[in-house]
């Protein structure tokens, strides 16, 4: 079996380091927004290149928040993908606003930036790119129309720490970026995290408030807030894991660019394309394949972890059913989650197991195609 990922491939090389910073925390009797806390969302907004960061328990929450904090509610609409997994769109819905939903580029599954003007209508308050699979939008064109039209941007980059547009970390072209620590994530904790990122002081006040039922002094609220704080637990584990994080992107770009080589003499698997002077932290190999599902059982059976991320587009999914946006209306989104499968990846993925995904992959392309054509 190779697996998607493998995380206690990782614990074995820090292990000994968490387990360290994890007692020490026990031992502190701090546990929440503590020292680790704190020392981590200045490490982060070090690692970043931003001025603030502020730590939560999810990257959904980061998303909510964001919102919040810049006063987008009822009545209001956010530009936004389909391809995506549903914490984007979710967040909108819980502030009470709309998403109005841009098709993707067919290459990056990225929002397509050209056709986010036609989509801005009196209603739209901000715009949310997400940095799909850890592959950077085209931010150029997204900062600008966001500055014609006076809108905000919230980048979505759960998927996508490290990750550069033409130099610059995700994260930092808009009002908030927004990260997630789910355990699968490239900076992954032991449990849910998340974290937001702004350079705007203000801004960051008002998240730091909302976090904490809303209130910036101790039982003090000045309105509804949440409780949405990262552990000290959590941030002590991350510490330790954040010091390690460009090693393990650029593992994971070697192994991307391994994948290609090996898919190099087999057009029919579409492999990732990245945008000219970008970085991808490639948080998920995604390859594009004829008779998807088939292959993707096929896999299974034989013992390779690949998944599908995502199968049924959110603007065809009963929880915006409500929305209207029926099937045709984004027909390369349509398309695009009809053929993506993520192959493992992972930084300790090995040259010999690449190998035999591809070959894997490569012969039940074939053998569907041989059976389709019976």
């Amino acid at each position: 079996m190779i697996p998607i990922l493998d995380s206690k491939r990782q614990y074995a090389t820090i292990g000994a380091e968490v387990e360290k910073a994890v007692c020490d925390v026990l031992r502190s009797g701090s546990y929440i927004l503590g020292p680790n806390t704190k020392a981590f969302e200045q490490e982060m907004a070090d690692f970043i290149g931003c001025k603030y960061t502020v730590g939560l328990n999810s990257g959904t929450d980061a998303l909510h928040l964001a919102l919040r904090a810049l006063n987008i509610g009822a009545g209001d609409e956010v530009i936004t993908v389909a391809f995506t997994f549903v914490a984007t769109t979710e967040a909108i819905g819980i502030v009470g606003a709309k998403p109005v939903f841009v098709d993707i580029d067919p290459d990056t599954f990225n929002i397509d930036a050209s056709k986010i003007e036609a989509a801005i209508t009196p209603r739209t308050k901000a715009i949310i790119p997400v940095h799909l699979y850890g592959q950077p939008c085209d931010m150029d064109v997204i900062m600008d129309v966001a500055k014609r039209h006076n809108l905000h941007v919230i980048e979505d980059c759960c998927q996508a720490i490290g990750a550069k547009y033409k130099g610059q970390m995700v994260g930092t072209f808009g009002d908030f970026g927004c990260l997630s620590f789910y355990p699968t994530k490239n900076l992954g904790g032991m449990g849910d995290g998340g974290l937001i990122m702004t350079n705007s002081e203000a801004l960051r006040d008002r998240v730091v408030a909302l976090r904490n039922h809303g209130g910036a002094i101790r039982y003090h609220h000045d309105e509804i807030g949440v409780n949405s704080r990262l552990d000290e637990i959590q941030s002590a584990i991350l510490r330790v894991k954040l010091k390690h994080i460009d090693e393990w992107n650029a593992a994971r770009r070697a192994r991307a660019e391994k994948y290609n080589e090996l898919f190099e003499n087999c057009p029919d698997v579409q492999t990732p394309v990245e945008l000219p002077n970008t970085y991808c932290v490639y948080h998920q190999y995604t390859v594009k394949i004829p008779n998807r599902d088939e292959v993707h059982k096929m896999l299974q059976e034989r013992g390779i972890g690949a998944m599908l991320y995502y199968p049924i587009p959110l603007h065809l999914q009963k929880v915006h059913e409500y929305l209207g946006v029926g099937k045709g209306s984004l027909p390369h989104t349509e398309k695009d989650t009809e053929m993506v499968i993520s192959l493992p990846m992972f930084p300790e993925l090995t040259e010999e197991e690449q190998v035999t995904v591809a070959e894997t992959l490569i012969d039940c392309i074939e053998k569907s195609k041989s059976a389709a054509a019976v």
